[in-house]
Formats: C-alpha cells, sequence, structure tokens
C-alpha cells in the first residue's frame, strides 16, 4: 500500500506555507500521495484554547524570523502579509469547493491564494482584492464564491476541522503519516522518515 501525507492546512497561517512549499518535493521523493485537508484554522483554535503564536510578543519577534530562516534555507519566497491575520473563512471554503467541483483545477487555487497570501502579500479580506486574485488564477470570481456559500462545501469544511481536532490537532499546519501525527512545518524530516 502507498503511503501518505495528509495535510491539514489554512491559507492564514505562514509555516502551513512553508510546509506547502516542501511537501510536494517529499512525498515525490518518497513515492507518497500528498492528500490537502483544508481547515479552518480558527475554529480548531476555538475549540482547542490554543492561539497563534503571534499574540505573544516575544514568541512573534521569534517566529518571524525563524520562518525567514526557513525560507532561506528551503530557498523559497516568504513575506509577511501586512494585514494579517486575515479571516481565512471564504479562503478555506473555496479551497473545498474546487477541490470538490473542480479538482483539476485546485493545485491552481492554492498556488493563486498562497501566492497572494505570503509571496506578493495581498489583503485578500477585502472582496474586491480576493476577486481580482481569482481572475488572475483565471477563476470566475462569482461561481466560487456562489460555491462558498453551499451547505455542502461548509459542512465538508466543518468536517474536515472536526476530525482534525479529533485526532489530536491544535494548530496548521498538521500532517498525518497513518495515524502519525505531526505538527509544524518545522517537522518535516519526521515526517520524510515516517514515509521511508
Amino acid at each position: 500500500m502507498n503511503k501518505s501525507v495528509e495535510f491539514f492546512f489554512d491559507f492564514g497561517s505562514p509555516t502551513s506555507y512553508l510546509a506547502y512549499t516542501q511537501l510536494p518535493k517529499i512525498c515525490a521523493e518518497t513515492g507518497a500521495d500528498l492528500i490537502y485537508r483544508p481547515i479552518l484554522l480558527g475554529g480548531i483554535f476555538q475549540v482547542t484554547g490554543n492561539a497563534s503564536p503571534i499574540q505573544i510578543p516575544a514568541k512573534g519577534r521569534y517566529m518571524l524570523l525563524d520562518m525567514q530562516r526557513f525560507a532561506e534555507r528551503y530557498g523559497v519566497p516568504l513575506k509577511m502579509n501586512p494585514a494579517f491575520p486575515i479571516n481565512t473563512l471564504l479562503l478555506m471554503r473555496g479551497a473545498v469547493a474546487v477541490q470538490l467541483r473542480q479538482p483539476q483545477r485546485f493545485a491552481d487555487y492554492v498556488q493563486a491564494v498562497y501566492h497572494a497570501m505570503w509571496v506578493e502579500p495581498c489583503n485578500l479580506g477585502d472582496p474586491a482584492v480576493l476577486g481580482a486574485t481569482l481572475a488572475a488564477a483565471g477563476f470566475d470570481p462569482q461561481e466560487l464564491l456562489a460555491l462558498t456559500g453551499e451547505q455542502e462545501i461548509k459542512d465538508a469544511l466543518k468536517a474536515n476541522t472536526e476530525e482534525a481536532v479529533k485526532r489530536g490537532a491544535f494548530g496548521a499546519p498538521t500532517m498525518f503519516v497513518g495515524e502519525r501525527m505531526f505538527f509544524g512545518q518545522d517537522r518535516l524530516d519526521f515526517v520524510r522518515e515516517a514515509l521511508v
């Protein structure tokens, strides 16, 4: 049986972005499947009592430096979004909508949103900016926005988030290889080891 990595992510998490830049390579090198599992990080924080490390000033300052170190190590761009934190509810519902209704475009959606969030940071909480970002990536913003309002899409995002919590997640990114959980993009070496 092929091994796989379940990647529970939220676009609002810069460390999820860093994991996103590395997981496809790790999976390609180990012959594993990468399964994207969109979640709502705010929902996980609410249930678990966790909060963003940025809310603790000393930890936040250190985390920003540490993320830059990892971005340099990985050779990927990372710019802190001046609009952070951004409510990602529509973004994550959009991910679920594209994953379920237009799976062939899912990679394009994820790439477009991550790029606009952490590479050339835009305020994706502004509907006009979000619409322009989606249109530039070849999506119909009105159509996608309509999908995010469908109950099936809302329920699927909620189910992903609840499943993550039930399995022990308290933040993002959270990766599972089988039943083994790994939290944080700085644990990708352990993810790789679990796959070989």
